[in-house]
């Protein structure tokens, strides 16, 4: 299997045959003794004792914390040659790590465990899954999958908590909890659908408007799906994971606690106690949002989009350690890196996202993907059989435009304009000037009757030619335009209400961060927006209006936007950056906006 940046990837084997019988975890006592004997290690009467108190494989492999079975066993002399003997075995094991050459990273290693989920089909399935969705379309480079960004949480993962194992050994962080957080970083994504959020945050919410599905929740029924249907409780078993419990905690970290009633009690997870409720902390923080899921796609997003990035989660590891805060362990990090904790996050324009769905939905009654049992599956109930969802990917994009069905014709025609370019047109976008909740299902049909009313553009709005769709982000509105000429054009407006926040909504995440200081690493201090710079800003979200229309035709772009300012005007938004240029006769009816010095 090759790497994410295409350059192969070297594993070396451990002698003896490859499977269960070929893992030293898995040995039985006879087997530990035969291979004993072959090494040259010990007398008759040394494996005899082996054989009466069954060491195992398993037992002894885990150096240093075998050395109370070889106390009892052997005699000092028999011991030094059976932990030689052992290490050597030890480093054929641990030469089945797997090495990638990631663009971000450079060279990744991964347990054998992690490579054995890696080498599945649920977890390869990534590998047809846009990083980014559709926004390929508009940034060339934006070519990324799910694949390797997983691959890039799932290392992260693991250097975190390792870095907390060597900085803090009271911690009692043990290999069982390495191996679970670098398992939960690695699949934390399998359940996202064909381009990514555009899946989860747009197509399902309108073909099951009130189905509360999220990609977490695909992913956790992928990763048990994923160990069952590979067989690979066993493998898990040999590398002394207890597979009930820690099953538990992996899904946990993904998806977070499997009770939902559970929320309400002081400690909601079962995976781990509350005197570990740091590790929690590592995949999907949920205290204030920043994790390694972050630190990936900062990095990757702004690698492969050509923007820069100012977020260095190389310095925030050095600096990160775990405080006990209101008896409860966090992760923390110094004070003087809180310049560098908040990190703006927005969405980037989605037309082609807007496209892409539309066809989907087209599609969807026509397209059947095999499941379990021979059972068919729509594109938009794929993930209530995980055989099914494994079998969905953006590959369904290219499936339907070279389609040659009739019933298809609609969704074919949709993609095509995707090719063509012929996109929605973006009229502009706008801000509430208040902290009023914005009315997604209203705003469409407002804008649409917003006629300007000062030298109006030659058009005629009827109410009776509305679609409005407001259950998902993303509202269709469809009107009859007419011209002098009594031509007739289909206006249909494209309302998108983004939130941009700082990754906790209207909340400031410093004020959700714990810090520490050079004096006192033991002792958190809270750190406030005034005391990191006057510069940050006030407010930690805001709704942003963007506003598409389907046509090509300028005449009819141009009245569109005349409408969309009459609109910003009456209700009191931001005017649009364009505003002054593509509505001159307007802007000078609101006093407010002619006020700038």
């Amino acid at each position: 299997m090759g790497s994410p940046a295409g350059a192969p990837a070297k594993r070396a084997r451990c002698e003896g045959p490859r499977g269960p019988g070929g893992d030293p975890r898995l040995w039985d006592t006879e087997r530990l003794c035969q291979h004993l004997s072959r090494c040259g290690v010990g007398d008759p009467s040394l494996l005899r004792r082996f054989r009466e108190s069954g060491v195992t494989g398993r037992m002894l492999l885990d150096l240093p914390a075998c050395a109370p079975e070889l106390v009892r066993v052997c005699c000092p002399a028999e011991r030094l040659e059976v932990l030689a003997c052992l290490r050597q075995l030890k480093q054929q094991h641990m030469e089945e790590m797997k090495v990638f050459n990631d663009p971000i990273h450079g060279h990744i290693e991964f347990h054998p465990l992690l490579v054995r989920i890696i080498d599945t089909p649920q977890f390869q399935r990534l590998r047809y899954i846009k990083q980014l969705g559709g926004t390929y379309f508009v940034f060339p480079g934006a070519s990324h999958n799910r694949f390797e960004h997983s691959l890039g949480v799932g290392y992260l993962a693991g250097c975190l908590v390792r870095t907390l194992k060597e900085r803090q050994p009271e911690l009692d962080i043990t290999q069982r909890d390495i191996l679970c957080v670098e398992i939960a970083g690695l699949c934390h994504d399998l359940g996202h659908g064909p381009f990514s959020h555009m899946f989860d945050g747009r197509f399902i919410p309108v073909t099951h408007p009130h189905l509360n599905w999220k990609h977490e929740t695909a992913s956790v029924q992928m990763f048990e799906h994923l160990i069952a249907s590979n067989k690979l409780e066993e493998v898990m078993r040999s590398y002394g994971l207890v597979l009930e419990e820690d099953m538990v905690f992996i899904k946990e970290q993904i998806g977070g606690p499997i009770d939902e009633t559970a929320c309400v009690k002081s400690w909601p997870y079962h995976g781990r106690p509350k005197e570990k409720s740091f590790l929690y902390e590592i995949v999907a923080n949920k205290k204030n949002g920043i994790d390694v899921d972050k630190w990936d796609y900062f990095a990757r997003d702004c690698h492969h989009l050509g923007i820069p990035n100012n977020f260095d989660y190389k310095r925030l590891l050095k600096f990160t350690r775990v405080c006990e805060v209101e008896n409860q362990k966090h992760i923390c990090t110094r004070d003087k890196t809180v310049a560098k904790v908040n990190v703006p996050r927005g969405s980037l324009f989605q037309e082609v996202g807007n496209l892409i769905t539309e066809a989907f939905q087209k599609a969807d009654k026509f397209w059947e993907i095999e499941g379990s049992g021979e059972k068919k599956y729509r594109i938009s109930t794929a993930m209530e059989d995980m055989e099914a969802y494994t079998r969905l990917t953006d590959s369904i994009y290219l499936d339907i435009l070279h389609s040659t069905g009739p019933e298809l014709e609609e969704a074919r025609e949709i993609l095509r304009k995707v090719e063509r370019r012929e996109l929605y047109k973006f009229l502009g976008e706008t801000r509430p000037n208040s902290k009023k909740e914005i009315v997604k299902s209203s705003m469409a049909e407002s804008i649409a009757n917003s006629k300007p009313k000062k030298d109006p553009p030659d058009v005629e709005l009827k109410a009776e030619n509305f679609i409005v769709d407001c259950v998902w982000p993303f509202v269709f509105i469809v009107r009859k335009l007419k011209t002098k000429v009594n031509k007739c054009h289909l206006l249909c407006f494209t309302c998108k209400v983004i939130r941009m926040d700082y990754g906790m909504k209207e909340q400031n995440p410093i004020d959700k961060v714990h810090f520490y200081c050079k004096a006192n690493p033991l002792k958190t201090v809270k750190i406030t927006k005034e005391q990191v710079s006057n510069l940050l800003p006030i407010t930690f979200m805001e709704q942003v209006v963007r506003v598409y229309y389907k046509s090509q035709d300028p005449h009819i772009i141009s009245a569109a936007k005349q409408y969309f300012v009459q609109w910003c005007m009456q209700n009191d938004f931001t005017k649009p950056q364009d505003g002054d240029v593509v509505a001159p006769h307007l802007i000078p009816m609101k006093e407010t906006w002619n006020n700038m010095t």
